[in-house]
């Protein structure tokens, strides 16, 4: 079947008012939107990669209710910065907000650049959310394109090809430049990624309701959901790992990560990947050994937990360890520092996703909590 001729100028007018009419009847109450303050939409930019909608508003409110701006954000310490995004995952993403708020009190004497090509030169800040800063809060004129923009293209446009590919990328560029209403690029920016994450989403659009249907060329080619055309998903990759809490006069043995690590500068019991041929509880003895210089012995069973990252599937065994060597023979070789802490320093570091599943199953447990100082 041959594909419905492309889209007339007139047509292209149509379908901008058609999305910014449903865009101000439909759009989600969301805080930042509330003002558009720069630093506001900086940080949801920031937050909504890889993540949720729902879960970024929850970790955006309590972000600005601590952090209310640049200020307060560069002059925090890290593990602040970072306990305070636990759970977000990436958490480079926390650390070069970190970095580029200092730069901005620094250098802009605590006002975010206006100008696309000044936001990208800021820690964290790619082309994609240099232009969603740039016309969200400053209204200025360039299109924004993300995955739900992408899909609503190619569904408009009936796009085929990869759509990462280069050439994709291009052509879905040159039509939302055509259709983006000048002066008006805030609030069709928004509605363009609205509409593609409530409306035209990726399974199962809502054809029937749709106030574009009648031009997108992929539905009158009966394709929509064949739209866009994306490369093959890797397979998972599985890891068993193990680690151990070690309790020595009342306070816990915690290690922080390197700075130019996976999960760099967040904390961690020892531990890592069980080896072919051991058990996690000799994976754990080895892995004190290698990581901390410390022997350790009686590894007994506290609890398992699951979490994935990227395209890994991780189990995690937890074990509580006994010392056998003296803690002065303390010699790190994985990490760049360590900490005997008390529950409550516990508690107010920022763990990795397993790690902190263990923090907030032991936190749980009375017995274990007998043994350690509060």
């Amino acid at each position: 079947m041959p594909p419905t001729p492309r889209t007339s100028s007139t047509t292209g007018t149509e379908i901008a008012s058609a999305l910014l009419d449903w865009f101000s009847r439909h759009k989600r109450d969301l805080p930042w939107r509330r003002t558009y303050a720069p630093y506001h939409v900086w940080i949801s930019e920031i937050m909504l990669q890889q993540t949720q909608m729902e879960r970024g508003v929850e970790y955006f409110k309590r972000w600005i209710e601590r952090f209310p701006d640049v200020h307060s954000l560069a002059d925090a310490g890290e593990d602040e910065v970072l306990k305070l995004w636990e759970g977000l995952g990436y958490y480079s993403r926390a650390r070069n907000l970190h970095k580029a708020a200092q730069i901005v009190r620094d250098r802009h004497h605590g006002l975010l650049p206006a100008a696309p090509e000044e936001l990208q030169a800021l820690p964290g800040i790619g082309p994609y959310t240099a232009r969603a800063i740039a016309s969200i809060a400053f209204e200025a004129d360039v299109c924004v394109i993300d995955a739900n923009v992408e899909r609503v293209m190619s569904r408009i446009f009936n796009i085929e090809g990869p759509v990462k590919s280069r050439q994709i990328q291009e052509e879905i560029g040159r039509h939302c430049a055509r259709l983006l209403p000048k002066g008006n690029a805030r609030a069709f920016n928004q509605a363009l990624m609205e509409f593609g994450s409530l409306l035209c989403s990726s399974r199962k659009p809502s054809c029937p309701v749709c106030p574009v249907a009648a031009s997108c060329q992929a539905r009158a080619n009966g394709v929509q959901e064949e739209r866009p055309t994306t490369a093959k998903t890797l397979s998972p990759i599985y890891l068993t790992m193990a680690t151990g809490v070690l309790v020595h006069d009342g306070r816990i043995l915690t290690q922080k990560r390197m700075a130019d690590d996976i999960w760099a500068n967040l904390w961690e019991f020892p531990g890592g990947i069980v080896e072919e041929g051991e058990t996690p509880q000799q994976a754990v003895i080895r892995e004190y050994l290698e990581e901390t210089g410390l022997v350790v012995n009686h590894p007994m069973p506290i609890a398992s937990f699951k979490h994935s990252y990227t395209r890994y599937r991780v189990t995690l065994h937890a074990f509580s360890v006994t010392l056998i060597s003296d803690p002065s023979d303390m010699l790190l070789s994985a990490a760049q520092e360590h900490r005997w802490a008390r529950w409550s320093e516990i508690k107010a570091l920022a763990f990795p996703a397993g790690h902190r599943k263990l923090v907030r199953h032991l936190d749980g447990n009375a017995e274990f909590r007998t043994k350690v100082l509060p």
